[in-house]
């Protein structure tokens, strides 16, 4: 059976207990926050990587990216091939003020076209300007941070075993073809002076 007023007597310990403790105010804005790496703040741009495949647009729930582009046509690498048409980014634009930062952009781009920065400060006095064209979201890629390190026990990726591989075969390559012109320029210099002799 409860005591009566045991309730009461725990809600004022925990009001004691909080009375002792210092108090801590975030000095915001003079003092900025210590924020994780990784933090969600605004969505960066790497325009290079950018394909114009959609995808980040399809699957935005809030259907605040925009994006507008055209199609040109590239001439043939090889004499005979076949021209190869390509998309032309022309408008890449996110409005922040429907976002909801989600992340699923971010997530579903195979390109790694798009980041995530830590800013924040970014807000503005008039609602429209808080949709962000393609030359704002590229300066926002400053700010991104590295990606973490990895794990030094991992599995080396495939992509950068390829790479290795690729490199140290072109490597070995260039280094038989010096060998084997070095060769023949000694077979030839030794052939010089048995032809003077000769004459």
């Amino acid at each position: 059976m409860a005591i009566p007023g045991s309730g009461l007597a725990k809600g004022l310990a925990v009001t004691l207990r909080t009375m002792t403790k210092k108090t801590v105010t975030a000095q915001y804005p003079d003092v900025q926050p210590e924020l994780p790496p990784r933090t969600r703040g605004v969505i960066g741009l790497f325009e290079e990587n950018c394909t114009v495949c959609m995808l980040c647009a399809r699957e935005c729930p809030d259907w605040c990216i925009y994006i507008d582009s055209h199609k040109e046509t590239v001439p043939a690498a090889v004499p005979g091939g076949r021209e190869r048409s390509r998309n032309v980014l022309d408008r890449f634009a996110i409005d922040f003020s429907l976002c909801m930062y989600c992340g699923i952009c971010i997530e579903v781009c195979p390109f790694d076209a798009l980041f995530w920065s830590p800013e924040f400060e970014y807000a503005e006095t008039d609602i429209h300007e808080l949709t962000h064209e393609r030359d704002k979201l590229r300066e926002w890629m400053w700010t991104v941070p590295e990606p973490p390190a990895l794990d030094p026990r991992a599995e080396e990726p495939k992509e950068i075993a390829a790479a290795r591989k690729a490199a140290e075969k072109a490597a070995t390559a260039a280094a038989a073809e010096a060998a084997a012109a070095e060769a023949a320029a000694a077979a030839e210099a030794e052939a010089r002076p048995a032809e003077g002799e000769q004459q």
